[in-house]
């Protein structure tokens, strides 16, 4: 990516996440940027303060936006591992419906395989080393 290309991205992962929270009833008011991590091209965490005071991690990127208080995990890299382990038994509770639908069945897929390389990268120690 050129760092324009960068630039551009993350601005647009943010406004994302940011819009999602807004729909969760959670105004920005800050982003803590030395504890938020952007791993372009496939995620960005980020923590974030609320107009009411109350902070929060969310998450975005490549995969489902979401959204945590900040007291699930004291860095990105362990929240990695909650968003991980939170939709592993999201989508084992989509899986265990008695007729779930072909777009329950396709997102329980999508969060199953997200949830594994949220995993993954929060076990690379290299990805989590600070220059």
């Amino acid at each position: 990516m050129t760092e324009q290309q960068s630039s551009n991205w993350v601005r647009e992962q943010y406004q994302k996440v940011a819009q999602f929270l807004a729909e969760k009833g959670v105004i920005i008011d800050a982003v803590i940027l030395e504890q938020s991590r952007v791993m372009e091209p496939v995620l960005t965490v980020w923590k974030v303060k609320a107009t009411d005071g109350k902070q929060y991690w969310a998450i975005g990127g490549d995969l489902p936006s979401d959204v945590a208080p900040v007291s699930v995990a004291a860095d990105a890299r362990a929240v990695l591992k909650h968003f991980s382990l939170h939709w592993q038994l999201k989508a084992e509770n989509l899986l265990k419906l008695e007729n779930p639908d072909q777009t329950q069945q396709d997102f329980a897929k999508l969060l199953i395989g997200r949830a594994e390389g949220l995993y993954a990268m929060a076990e690379q120690d290299d990805l989590w080393k600070i220059s």
